[in-house]
């Protein structure tokens, strides 16, 4: 008779496996189903850590190339090893899931291998055997989203997926997204020698974004080399042995003409994955975006029955996901988690780095809330002056009344980093001048966000 379970969760994903991990550790027995022949999901095995091996990658080469000397190192000829280069980003996949293996043996998760169908609340179908269990997690993640007229071939039209395997540099691609993964993954080619043409539907990047870091995060990518055609949507591909022609028309109208492409990289966005979990037969809802629907506690609409990550609303992260399993995990055992949604920060890994958390300008705005500004530029920063990284600005908008901090956007070098200290200040309801009165090192870059937060007052000490 197959084992029961307390806890099935389907799909191990960042989401799925920590909610997995934390259900065992909270001593709950857990099962986590994964169709792909490793754990970590999308993310660990063809996202997020992979990107992040060839962005950290191919800096070294763009600085080896253009950078280095100076700083009076000079290295001569510099030649790209493109084999070795993914490699070594897969040596970094395989670490990091064989490192989920490890949790799961150590916190004693079942890993039932093979794709996961609700048969009906309370019973799960793998591989031809159907497990009980008291709990379902829906934890399926996302899929890149299609474009009519433009067939993903993974080689000559490729999403993310093909884009992290190419095995040679383009001669032209063009990118059909002006978001997070299309500017990550052209940024990552451009510095390998592609010409790079991002095609985007709206007149700015990064939509979502704060408006004026979108505005000068354009500009410093086109000095990088990156070419836009923004308010430019793509109505066609044709593929043949020479490369891809893509039929580009302008959004308000007008005439439409061809770009000739040697890869085009599709990234207009990711959708909810729910496709042959079994949903329809177990009465589970799905929103208009076709997104499970929950409650604030990630109930679904059939008792037993649960979702988390990419396939519900809201931000698609990988960190968001990570805290909805944590969350839904301790709920499971009884306890009063919470997450605050405004505190959840937003990063885009080019170089400079961008980062976004809480409300944009544009957001308090139309909901008609006095705010003030605090900006400092990095050219004023002593240690981006001497790293030689000065592009960008910290701006944190705080309450105008109260002077709590409502949101804070970063776009510099390794602004991941030092959004953390705005997270933290977010989540503990501080004020901008908490921050500038706490004691930044000198010299670090994180001296910009406590000047930013002085600026809030006007009272900058280094602008």
């Amino acid at each position: 008779m197959p084992e029961s379970f307390d806890v099935i969760v389907i799909g191990a994903g960042p989401g799925g496996y920590v909610c997995a991990i934390r259900a065992a550790q909270l001593g709950m027995k857990v099962a986590c189903v994964e169709k792909r022949g490793t754990l970590g999901g999308t993310c660990l095995n063809v996202g997020c850590i992979p990107s992040k091996a060839l962005l950290h990658s191919s800096e070294h080469f763009e600085e080896a190339k253009h950078k280095l000397a100076d700083h009076g190192v000079e290295v001569g000829s510099v030649a790209l090893n493109l084999q070795r280069m993914m490699e070594r980003k897969g040596e970094v996949v395989t670490a990091n899931v064989k490192g989920i293996e490890f949790l799961f043996k150590k916190n004693k998760v079942t890993w039932l291998k093979g794709e996961g169908r609700i048969v009906s609340p309370g019973k799960v179908e793998v591989a031809g055997t159907t497990y009980d269990t008291k709990n379902i997690v829906i934890a399926t993640g996302s899929e890149s989203t299609p474009l009519p007229g433009v067939e993903v071939d993974e080689k000559r039209v490729v999403t993310s997926t093909g884009a992290l395997e190419l095995d040679k540099v383009p001669g032209h691609l063009v990118v059909i997204g002006g978001g997070v993964i299309g500017l990550e993954l052209g940024s990552v080619w451009r510095r390998l020698g592609a010409e790079v043409t991002v095609v985007e539907f709206l007149d700015r990047l990064v939509p979502g974004m704060d408006a004026e870091i979108g505005k000068q995060f354009e500009r410093i990518l086109g000095k990088q080399g990156i070419k836009f055609r923004l308010k430019s949507k793509v109505t066609g591909a044709k593929t043949d042995a020479s490369g891809v022609t893509l039929t580009v028309e302008p959004v308000a109208g007008g005439k439409a003409e061809e770009i000739k492409a040697d890869v085009v990289l599709l990234a207009i966005g990711r959708r909810a994955y729910t496709g042959n979990l079994g949903l329809a037969e177990a009465g589970v809802a799905l929103d208009e975006r076709g997104r499970v629907k929950t409650d604030g506690h990630f109930a679904t609409n059939v008792p037993g029955i649960w979702a988390i990550g990419d396939v519900i609303a809201g931000a698609m992260l990988a960190h968001k996901a990570e805290e909805e399993g944590v969350a839904l995990a301790e709920h499971l055992a009884g306890q009063k988690p919470h997450i605050n949604y405004d505190a959840i920060p937003g990063v885009v890994y080019t170089w400079p780095e961008v980062a976004s958390i809480g409300k944009t300008e544009e957001e308090l705005k139309a909901a008609g809330v006095a705010y003030k500004v605090g900006k400092f530029p990095f050219t004023a920063n002593g240690r981006a002056r001497a790293m030689g990284d000065t592009d960008g600005f910290v701006k944190i908008l705080a309450d105008k009344q109260t002077d709590r901090v409502l949101g804070a956007h970063i776009l510099g070098p390794d602004a991941g980093t030092l959004i953390a200290e705005i997270a933290i200040a977010m989540e503990f309801g501080a004020s901008a001048e908490d921050i500038a009165r706490t004691c930044h090192a000198h010299p670090s870059l994180n001296e910009a966000v406590k000047e930013a937060a002085l600026a809030v007052d006007g009272r900058a000490l280094h602008m």
